[in-house]
């Protein structure tokens, strides 16, 4: 049988409990998320016919133990710890913990965040041990995520859980300067899910939805974070339109032409209470800035209603915090909208030697297409089509190329 939605959720949910129970208790991460995966793959094979069992957390904790001893038992080198970990075999996983004995913490996936997105890992492999260790994810349901093949990311993984070996469990010193990068993270899990940057399809609506159940997690962690509460409200802004992005064939629907009754309104009053409740806490920070912006667009009842003069002042307020050069790119569209084509272009011009790839010719094709100036949108919207691995993208800019040879 296949696994349920609700099992799916709930081996998720779990995963990053259970795997802290296993590192607090016999250390070694590399070895204990070894055994929480084979745990993981052992409940979704029994489960969905055998039913969930009362204590879903401590079935999987006392599966993943025993793994996790039995791997400790054949390594002769860590005899002195198999010793000790063998002394506190798991008890009855369907009874709760004796007094005196802590049962697994919600913190326990923070810091596994905090682990995931160690300083020392590149983004990639902060990406892939996140979505293994904390999200629950294979790591042939990630390098699926991604397109590459299945033995790249089983490398890219492995290197991670090397590198983070002997790292002591737990919120690191000034923990607070790591936060932003477990965001980070999380963001670019996300923005992959939502707008896929290569392959057949412009969404993985999967990936995205993992980081928007990961954000809320960190959220109920850290309610009084004005830039967790950015974030999670940034993610559901955004995906509340995710229905309408997409044609009945998969093709690309831009805002402009999206039919804004499919989009997600439940989620919308989520995230707008969530970034207006952050924004009257202090001085705002990037993500609250990025779901303000969200939240106008998604408060707009059609695109000739968006209040675009507020949205480029958030943007100048975003790039004196984050001046790169996509956040630049951005506050040139909205420049456009405010002060017409030929302002815009002015910006988008002046970032040709920052940033490649399609993004900025596509740009640069909507504003000479509304500038007036067909031959050269067309050239643009030609070189940002060659530029994307993303074939709904590709499909798109050349559309609008061949609507302008017409």
């Amino acid at each position: 049988m296949r696994n349920t939605p609700e099992i799916e959720d709930l081996l998720r949910g779990n995963a990053p409990q259970v795997l802290g129970a296993l590192v607090r208790r016999y250390g070694h991460f590399d070895a204990a998320e070894d055994a929480v995966q084979e745990a993981l793959l052992a409940a979704a094979g029994q489960w969905p016919s055998a039913g969930v069992p009362g204590n879903p957390r401590g079935w999987l904790i006392k599966v993943a133990s025993r793994r996790l001893t039995d791997a400790l038992r054949s390594d002769q080198a860590r005899r002195q710890r198999e010793e000790r970990a063998a002394a506190l075999t798991p008890r009855d996983a369907f009874t709760a913990p004796p007094p005196g004995e802590r049962a697994p913490r919600e913190d326990d996936t923070l810091s596994l965040l905090f682990l995931c997105c160690h300083p020392d890992l590149s983004p990639p492999a902060q990406i892939a041990l996140t979505l293994r260790a904390v999200g629950g994810l294979t790591t042939a349901e990630i390098a699926r995520a991604y397109l590459v093949p299945e033995a790249t990311m089983a490398q890219r993984v492995s290197r991670a859980k090397q590198k983070v070996r002997g790292v002591r469990f737990g919120r690191p010193d000034r923990w607070e300067q790591r936060l932003p990068s477990v965001l980070q993270t999380l963001y670019l899990i996300f923005n992959e899910g939502y707008t896929a940057t290569s392959g057949a399809v412009l969404q993985r609506r999967d990936l995205a939805g993992e980081a928007v159940r990961l954000a809320r997690t960190v959220h109920r962690l850290l309610p009084g974070d004005c830039e967790v509460a950015g974030l999670l409200a940034l993610m559901l802004l955004t995906d509340a339109r995710r229905d309408a992005r997409s044609g009945p064939h998969g093709e690309l629907i831009p805002l402009d032409e999206q039919d804004r009754g499919r989009w997600d309104r439940a989620a919308i009053e989520e995230g707008v209470a969530l970034v207006t409740r952050a924004l009257s806490m202090g001085r705002p920070g990037p993500f609250q800035l990025r779901a303000a912006i969200a939240a106008v667009h998604d408060e707009a009842s059609s695109p000739e209603s968006t209040d675009w003069a507020e949205i480029l002042g958030l943007y100048d307020v975003l790039v004196g915090l984050v001046p790169g050069p996509v956040e630049r790119l951005n506050r040139a569209v909205a420049v456009a909208m405010v002060h017409g084509p030929r302002a815009g272009l002015t910006e988008v011009d002046a970032l040709a030697d920052e940033l490649k790839g399609h993004r900025l010719n596509a740009v640069r094709g909507h504003l000479l297409e509304r500038a007036g100036e067909p031959e050269a949108a067309r050239a643009a919207y030609e070189s940002a089509a060659a530029q994307t691995l993303s074939l709904p993208e590709q499909r798109y800019l050349r559309a609008r190329a061949a609507r302008l040879s017409d």
